[in-house]
């Protein structure tokens, strides 16, 4: 027999933990190969982790609302034969066992040397990637060692980068406390900031954030924490684009089968801005700026529940209006539905969302890390404007709308942002009134 490690897959490169929502089989099932296990959910989509052997569960590491690492062993299965699976019990050596005193000596070693590095672990305050850890773990840097480390990553995590810098500087400072752990004093952890007692009233009613809600409020106050957001805004005389979709959308929807919103009509502009400024599309990691290859296109939706989503358009710049407008209407629909898949909302480069679609006029979105900027899509109006002729000036009714472009002031300047929004209005602008489609 062997047993195998079921693992919490990789689910993109944004994801790094999961949360376990329901066990869909119990210690002593039959499992076969692709076989759902247990479902998870992460901070944007739900998914089932399915087996990838035959066999029988014969241990649950985890219980369910547990947060899991990407990467960790959640179950074991055991299954027949030996040398077939991914992961397999050590074999007992076929040579004769050690005398007992050798066997004491063994053991003796083991300790002083388990005394002498203790292992690494994450705690309430910090989380340390397995990488960071056998970094730890073969430099001998000890637990209260590494707590001590100032991370530059994500939640003030300590990344390679940072270890590297440390261990560059370590032979340079003088010995640490922390080369003898059973000595050294653990690093003082922050005081937390004391909250407010709830205010509840007679009548009021206590509600309590769905696992979603918990999520993205705390990836939206950790992007404003992460990023220097400022605002560019500009208006948008969209004319041409009303008075185009309107005389095309009836023959659209019955030769291709799909509703021609503005939605695809906006997200093919976008990308053409992008493309034109590929300074936007990418992303940031600690003092390192990664320039993105594709641009793929971050569409937030609305939820039944209330909640967005972010489905992604892939290679946004390389589809023509039919393809967006079918992208769009699909991950849109999924979404509605729950069926969306991981990979449907990894790898976005920009994200752009429509606050028009509730009546707002404008807005001033937060970005989506660990991208650099996103568009808010204000309301089409009616409104009086200047209209310039060779003949004069006069007034017209025209539609127009503003776009709201949030960017990372870390890393884009205040040219690059209104260079690329007014990109984005000079696409609109010049839209071609008997364009084919």
């Amino acid at each position: 027999m062997a047993r195998f490690e079921l693992k919490l897959p990789k689910m993109g490169e944004s994801v790094a933990e999961a949360t376990i929502t329901s066990w869909l089989k119990e210690v002593g099932d039959t499992i076969e190969a692709d076989e759902a296990v247990l479902e998870i959910a992460t901070d944007k989509v739900d998914s089932e982790v399915p087996s990838e052997v035959d066999g029988v569960l014969v241990e649950v590491l985890f219980n369910v609302d547990d947060v899991v690492q990407v990467g960790q062993t959640i179950a074991i299965i055991e299954t027949e034969g030996e040398g077939d699976t991914a992961t397999e019990t050590v074999k007992q050596d076929s040579s004769p066992a050690p005398e007992p005193e050798a066997v004491k000596e063994v053991s003796k070693t083991v300790e002083v040397a388990q005394q002498a590095a203790a292992p690494i672990a994450s705690n309430d305050d910090r989380f340390y990637s397995p990488l960071v850890k056998n970094m730890a773990k073969a430099e001998g840097i000890s637990q209260s060692e590494l707590d001590a480390i100032t991370g530059t990553g994500k939640d003030g995590r300590v990344t390679k980068n940072d270890m590297v810098t440390y261990l560059e500087n370590r032979s340079s400072q003088p010995a640490k406390a922390a080369a003898h752990p059973a000595t050294s004093a653990p690093a003082p952890k922050q005081q937390a900031k004391p909250q407010a007692p709830m205010q509840v009233a007679a009548g009021d009613e206590v509600i309590e954030m769905t696992r979603m809600g918990k999520l993205i409020a705390h990836h939206m106050v950790e992007s404003t924490q992460t990023s220097a957001h400022v605002q560019s805004f500009i208006e948008a005389d969209v004319t041409n684009i009303w008075n185009w979709r309107k005389k095309v959308k009836d023959s659209f929807a019955k030769r291709e089968g799909q509703n021609l919103t503005f939605t695809p009509i906006f997200m093919e502009a976008i990308a053409k801005a992008l493309r034109d400024h590929p300074m936007m599309n990418i992303s940031v990691q600690g003092d390192k700026i990664i320039k993105k290859k594709n641009i793929n296109l971050g569409m937030a939706a609305a939820l039944p529940d209330g909640n967005l989503i972010v489905p992604v358009i892939k290679n946004a710049d390389q589809l023509n209006l039919v393809g967006m407008t079918k992208q769009v209407n699909d991950l849109a629909g999924r979404a509605r539905d729950g069926k969306l898949a991981p990979d449907d909302i990894q790898g976005g480069t920009y994200t752009v969302t429509n606050v028009g679609t509730f009546g707002s006029i404008m807005g001033t979105p937060i970005i989506n890390q660990p991208q650099v900027g996103i568009l808010a899509l204000g309301a089409i109006r009616k409104v009086p404007a200047v209209i310039e002729t060779p003949e004069g000036d006069f007034i017209g009714i025209r539609y127009k709308m503003y776009l709201s472009h949030s960017y990372d002031h870390r890393v884009v300047n205040g040219a690059l942002g209104g260079q690329f929004v007014k990109s984005v209005k000079d696409y609109l602008e010049s839209w071609d009134k008997n364009r084919e489609i």
